[in-house]
């Protein structure tokens, strides 16, 4: 998936033919027995038009979508794929606007599609194993995101920033360098949440760098080296003592958030940071071109369902 005018984001046949080549290398096999050999295509019937199966052994219709993201969705697959596309390749995402513009859709419509596209770019799969390991440095540190709070100074006579965090979302990451990110929303920043996320995330025979932050001093202990930069001291570079890697991240997730979303709920952060580690990971300094994100995006819809009524509660059913 290269050029937007090609044959699988405008016909449906062509994408019906595209997804089932990715889902079924070797041939359809049935999503609710898993059998191969009693799967055979019916011809298009009455309501039943093209793709549609039929497996002798447990005597069930199905087609391409069935144990997907896409199952029971009425938009065209063309128009999936099409979204999927866009999503993968614009580097601080696309908003639902943009995307019910670009595809016929209401925008109710567009904005579920990407919260589906945003399930399927889960990467169940990388976090099997840990990051980082001997040689190796994993960088740790937090922001913010959401709008501080202001109150009026009397002794200055003008508003002043709060001090604090209030209620702005409160984010933790983790960048092996050279290699993947994985972001997590926590409650608070403190020292037992940031060693819960380190010590299951992270080799110990990882080195650590982080800044000058309490709350990595114990923790960091724990791991082969800990490596720190005070930028209290503006101190950010110090040879291989730096935490550039991790802000660069933090500054296309900003960029994406309040440029282009503009406004995330609590609920829904979580997808978010799915989007954006995931086209992280799989960046184009990588060796991964917009086609092959979006190929690897396809592979997370199966054994996968999202509802509305599940989605507006900030819940998935997986």
């Amino acid at each position: 998936m290269t050029d937007i005018s090609a044959p699988i984001f405008r016909n449906e046949d062509k994408a019906r033919a595209y997804l089932e080549a990715q889902r079924w290398p070797d041939g359809p096999y049935c999503p609710f027995c898993g059998q191969t050999e009693t799967v055979k295509a019916l011809p298009p019937k009455g309501s039943m038009g093209k793709g549609w199966y039929h497996c002798k052994g447990c005597r069930k219709k199905f087609t391409v979508r069935v144990g997907t993201l896409y199952e029971r969705s009425h938009v065209p697959l063309h128009k999936w794929l099409l979204a999927t596309h866009l999503l993968c390749s614009s580097k601080k995402g696309m908003s639902a606007h943009q995307l019910h513009r670009m595809l016929g859709v209401t925008y109710k419509t567009a904005w579920f599609m990407a919260h589906r596209i945003r399930e399927g770019m889960r990467e169940g799969p990388l976090f099997d194993r840990s990051m980082g390991g001997p040689g190796k440095v994993v960088e740790a540190d937090e922001t913010f995101l959401g709008t501080q709070s202001f109150e009026f100074n009397s002794d200055k006579g003008k508003w002043t920033r709060k001090t604090g965090t209030g209620d702005m979302k409160k984010i933790v990451a983790l960048v092996e360098r050279g290699g993947p990110v994985r972001s997590f929303k926590v409650d608070r920043v403190s020292s037992k949440e940031i060693r819960d996320i380190l010590v299951v995330n992270v080799w110990r025979q990882s080195t650590l760098m982080t800044d000058e932050a309490m709350h990595y001093r114990k923790v960091g202990r724990e791991f082969s080296r800990h490596w720190k930069v005070n930028h209290g001291r503006k101190e950010y570079v110090r040879g291989e003592k730096y935490t550039n890697t991790i802000e660069g991240y933090f500054s296309i997730f900003k960029r994406g958030m309040k440029g282009v979303y503009q406004y995330c709920s609590e609920r829904h952060l979580e997808r978010y940071l799915a989007e954006f580690d995931f086209r992280y990971n799989h960046r184009t300094a990588l060796g991964v071109t917009d086609a092959e994100r979006a190929e690897k995006a396809l592979q997370g819809i199966a054994g996968k369902r999202l509802t509305y009524r599940r989605i507006g509660s900030g819940e998935a059913r997986i």
